[in-house]
């Protein structure tokens, strides 16, 4: 369930971004042949959603229905009382209600043709249930995945998604900077750094965010849920995860000398560079991932060390990178939110990772 606030800004995200995101999908589904599309959303896979409707939800699950032609809908398993709620955080053309979402959907959809075609954004992740309902309520509906042809419309950032994404950042940025003031004032304690970061994010408006430490990396460089308190070593981690107005990004910063801290900076700035190669990080680093949003997860494993297959880095896609450094014997955690070049433009970093 979400803990921060949630609400829509017509500035941030004009209908003019909605419509013309619209627009492109239909003129996709029209060259498919598609009558409708299909879209699951839930707290873990907001992502196709929020960019469409820009809808997040708190909790339970829903289905957006895009027809080829009028407004799209929202079909919730939540009950009427918040009807009022989405509809003012979202943009959506009416709001259904039903326990049995796929049931409901396929029902609306089939009331206004049997046999229309309907596409499915990430089919094989649609939870079991649903599929079956959907087929109980639309017998005569031809179902097919629409997973490529969304993720295709989905992988270049517009201006209003990069701006989300560096406020997500700077509200990482900002939240982080108060840790180690916070710890020192604290006696050195884990949970007042965490707390601190937390209470910042929220502060500058954040979504939601999770907070991963490294407490001692002398000893394990491995980012972990802390349970109870933990004890500080010399140089630290932590990785704060953002989300604002639906955009969701990562930012990892290491405690630590700081020229130490600007080499690994450095370094990491020139990796990012050379993306969509890889080439920079691995030459270099200890390990590596880079995370983009293909479809509903917000950050999707697209290449990395530990990977076994590479996914698609597509030209002006906004992704989130982190890696491992190992600079005169000594371990550097690293990453912040990138936007790839288009044209044959160089990647670049939405803040600095390490530094105020």
């Amino acid at each position: 369930m979400r803990r921060g606030l949630i609400s829509r800004s017509p500035v941030e995200l004009p209908d003019a971004v909605l419509d013309a995101r619209l627009d492109r999908l239909r003129a996709a589904m029209r060259e498919s042949q598609l009558d409708a599309l299909i879209v699951y959303t839930n707290n873990t896979r907001p992502a196709a959603v929020s960019w469409l409707v820009a809808f997040v939800p708190y909790w339970s699950e829903a289905l957006l229905v895009v027809p080829r032609e009028g407004a799209p809908y929202l079909v919730a398993a939540l009950t009427f009382r918040v009807k009022t709620w989405i509809e003012r955080v979202s943009r959506v053309g009416d709001v259904l209600h039903n326990p049995r979402v796929g049931l409901k959907a396929a029902q609306q959809i089939a009331a206004l043709q049997k046999n229309a075609a309907v596409g499915i954004v990430d089919f094989d992740g649609l939870p079991a249930g649903i599929a079956d309902d959907l087929r109980e309520g639309g017998p005569d509906l031809t179902l097919s995945d629409a997973s490529a042809l969304f993720s295709k419309l989905r992988s270049k950032a517009d201006p209003a998604e990069i701006a989300l994404a560096v406020n997500a950042a700077t509200i990482a940025h900002h939240a982080l900077a108060h840790a180690k003031d916070m710890a020192y004032a604290k006696g050195g304690a884990l949970n007042a750094m965490i707390g601190a970061v937390e209470d910042q994010a929220r502060l500058l408006g954040a979504e939601e965010i999770y907070l991963a430490a490294a407490p001692d990396l002398a000893r394990d460089a491995r980012f972990m849920r802390i349970e109870g308190e933990g004890a500080l070593g010399e140089r630290h981690a932590l990785r704060a995860t953002v989300a604002y107005k639906g955009v969701w990004v990562r930012l990892v910063r290491t405690f630590c000398e700081p020229a130490l801290a600007r080499q690994a900076a450095l370094r990491f700035a020139q990796a990012i560079a050379q993306l969509p190669s890889d080439r920079g990080f691995a030459s270099g680093f200890d390990s590596f991932l880079v995370e983009g949003c293909r479809m509903a997860q917000p950050l999707e494993p697209l290449i990395g060390s530990r990977l076994a297959a590479a996914g698609p880095l597509p030209p002006g896609a906004l992704v989130s990178a982190q890696g491992v450094l190992t600079i005169d014997g000594l371990t550097v955690p690293v990453g912040a939110p990138a936007l790839l070049g288009a044209n044959g433009e160089a990647a670049a970093l939405l803040v600095d990772p390490l530094h105020d």
